[in-house]
């Protein structure tokens, strides 16, 4: 399953979030909820989670940056799962690194979901908005191409 869209939802006051429909099956009941980059959360199924694991487990130990990157990602890293109405609750620590409020927004991002702040996402979205054509240049330096 390759996750993608964008879908606006709220949390709650305890913390909950209803993941979007299209998500749940491909997550799964029990997932992971991570501190993500640029200030989101990602989500990853289990399947998903298991990968990754092995790709941080092979970070150089005696690098500085991989300890640190390493520790930061699975320090936030939560076992989360959803109940029968189909919402996650969030930890605390997850919800003020993403600077949750209310409205958020939930993407899919191929291999993962991420959890946005609307106000964070917007002005995240307006930004690659205007150098997209200037970061798809810069992919042919991975080669990819359209």
């Amino acid at each position: 399953m390759v996750f993608m869209g964008e879908y606006q939802h709220t949390v709650d006051e305890k913390g909950r979030m209803i993941v979007p429909a299209k998500f749940r099956e491909a997550l799964g009941t029990l997932f992971i909820v991570t501190r993500g980059l640029d200030q989101c959360l990602f989500v990853y199924p289990m399947n998903e989670w298991a990968v990754l694991e092995q790709k941080l487990k092979a970070l150089p130990l005696m690098k500085s940056d991989a300890r640190a990157f390493t520790r930061f990602f699975f320090s936030g890293a939560t076992e989360c799962e959803l109940d029968k109405q189909g919402r996650v609750n969030l930890p605390n620590n997850l919800i003020g690194h993403a600077k949750l409020e209310k409205d958020c927004i939930v993407i899919g991002v191929s291999n993962r979901v991420e959890i946005w702040s609307k106000s964070i996402w917007e002005n995240y979205f307006q930004q690659s908005e205007e150098s997209f054509a200037e970061i798809a240049e810069k992919l042919v330096d991975f080669n990819f191409d359209l």
